[in-house]
């Protein structure tokens, strides 16, 4: 890459001024991740791509997980729980160091466990029973060598007052947050639900949370552009996106190349995760799907 290439990269996406300004992330031009970009990217390319195993490596072990996001040159995984790869927490102290012995001895991070767990539910035991199963998945994310633990809001019960609901979740997760903190993990919000995918319930949650291991998990959802518009809900939670999961990029209904401007602005540095549908050329898809989120940011 030629030098005034490279200075557009890098004045087009603001390099310099987070590199002075953002010294809580860390510096985008230094250190070296083990899955990192070709050396020609890793100057403009800050945020890092990666894939959920829902729904395209559903049916995928551990090593045919690592093999194609090699090949595909997608950086980490976040795997969910009930598919093939059997990260789960039946899971021996021996089985899950070798989970994460596989992961460290490859190019591909292991960053994040998908789970289903939620906290609007009225119902105090299952509400109860829940927390209880984040905490075991906290620990075993720990023991597998991931960074954090996808959780979710799921729906507004009838019946229940919203902000009685939206207080009981965030309460919840201020707990496993605090749990979490213990074993070095992040707790990641996914904006998700029927009424919780709201951005302002989502900021809700977390301002009554309030605690800094537990954060949003982006979700790139229609109702992003609700209510003021798309800037305005992406700044109610700027501040406080640990991850961030996407659709199949080629969508018009949804502005891709501003949210990955807005996340470039607030000098996010995490992945972004693909969530899309199961293909029969999974390699092909993933190949094309990195074209298409680097060419997005300016940097093919």
């Amino acid at each position: 890459m030629n030098h005034s290439r490279r200075s557009f990269m890098l004045s087009s996406l603001g390099i310099a001024a987070a590199t002075a300004g953002g010294a809580a992330h860390g510096n985008p031009l230094q250190g070296g991740n083990k899955g990192a970009l070709p050396l020609s990217l890793a100057a403009g390319a800050r945020m890092k791509l990666g894939t959920v195993t829902y729904n395209l490596a559903k049916d995928w072990d551990i090593a045919t997980i690592i093999k194609n996001c090699e090949e595909a040159k997608f950086e980490g995984v976040e795997l969910r729980t009930t598919h093939a790869h059997k990260v789960e927490v039946n899971l021996t102290k021996t089985q899950r160091a070798d989970v994460r012995k596989r992961f460290a001895d490859s190019k591909v991070e292991l960053m994040g466990l998908g789970s289903a767990f939620d906290y609007h539910t009225p119902d105090q035991a299952k509400l109860r029973k829940d927390i209880e199963a984040t905490k075991e998945y906290i620990v075993m994310a720990q023991d597998v060598g991931a960074t954090g633990v996808k959780v979710r809001p799921n729906a507004l019960p009838k019946d229940v007052p919203v902000e009685k609901t939206l207080e009981q979740i965030g309460r919840s997760l201020r707990e496993v947050g605090e749990f979490a903190a213990q074993h070095g993990q992040q707790i990641r919000v996914e904006v998700h639900g029927t009424g919780t995918s709201s951005l302002a319930h989502i900021k809700t949650m977390i301002d009554v949370a309030n605690h800094k291991q537990v954060g949003v998990c982006w979700n790139s959802n229609a109702t992003d552009l609700d209510g003021e518009g798309f800037d305005h809900n992406f700044d109610l939670v700027k501040g406080k996106i640990f991850t961030v999961h996407m659709r199949d990029l080629y969508l018009e209904d949804y502005p891709f190349r501003r949210l990955f401007q807005k996340l470039n602005e607030s000098g996010y540095k995490g992945y972004c995760l693909a969530e899309v549908p199961d293909s029969k050329d999974p390699l092909r898809v993933m190949k094309y799907y990195r074209a298409t989120w680097l060419a997005y940011q300016n940097l093919l």
